[in-house]
């Protein structure tokens, strides 16, 4: 009964290290820092938008899942 949870659980764990590791490997490489990313500063609130590394994630991925799931 608790089989399908426990193995739900670990595959949203691991899902959430993959993620964490894109965040740190991601800042390091630049991501969120790029030229075309939106920063407001007023006072002390701060408006980030990140388009172009938005796109460009976007770009990567869809190039990622092209390659695995072609037939």
């Amino acid at each position: 009964m608790f089989d399908g949870l426990g193995r739900t659980f670990i595959l949203v764990g691991v899902i959430f290290i993959l993620i964490g590791i894109a965040f740190i490997v991601g800042k390091k490489l630049g991501f969120g820092m790029l030229p075309g990313d939106i920063v407001i500063r007023k006072g002390n609130v701060t408006f980030y938008f990140p388009l172009v590394s938005g796109i460009l994630l976007s770009i990567i991925l869809t190039i990622i899942l092209n390659l695995i799931f072609r037939h």
